[in-house]
């Protein structure tokens, strides 16, 4: 078994969760999440506007802001058959994919064990 963490835009929840149940997968959790990713600050433009003593409304005053600004996401987490975890994958993907910085990141982590809690049943097929 395989966790598929997907971190995507909060509005294109709506159309994960679609292609996900239309395919076939329509188990899985969706939390909010706050996060950045590894987009480059210019430093010394920041410091430089800032000591001028008010931030811009526009592009410039974004850049200087972004450094520290966190942004709302979206965290799916689907546990699936090994064998299922690329076609998972493909279709958040194909549901997510922009062609923009900050389409979201996939992540895969093992599943070592699955436990029912209404029944006890450690089994494959407790998820």
């Amino acid at each position: 078994m395989k966790e598929v963490m997907a971190i995507i835009r909060m509005n294109m929840v709506n159309s994960t969760k679609i292609a996900l149940a239309s395919a076939g997968f329509p188990a899985f959790m969706c939390r909010k999440c706050l996060g950045r990713g590894k987009k480059s600050v210019d430093m010394g433009l920041v410091q430089s506007l800032m000591a001028a003593g008010e931030t811009p409304v526009n592009a410039v005053g974004e850049h200087m802001t972004e450094y520290s600004r966190l942004i709302a996401k979206r965290l799916f987490t689907i546990i699936v058959d090994d064998n299922q975890v690329d076609e998972v994958v493909q279709i958040i993907i194909d549901a997510n994919q922009t062609g923009n910085p900050g389409d979201g990141k996939i992540f895969i982590l093992p599943i070592y064990e699955a436990y029912t809690v209404r029944t006890g049943e450690s089994t494959k097929d407790a998820y």
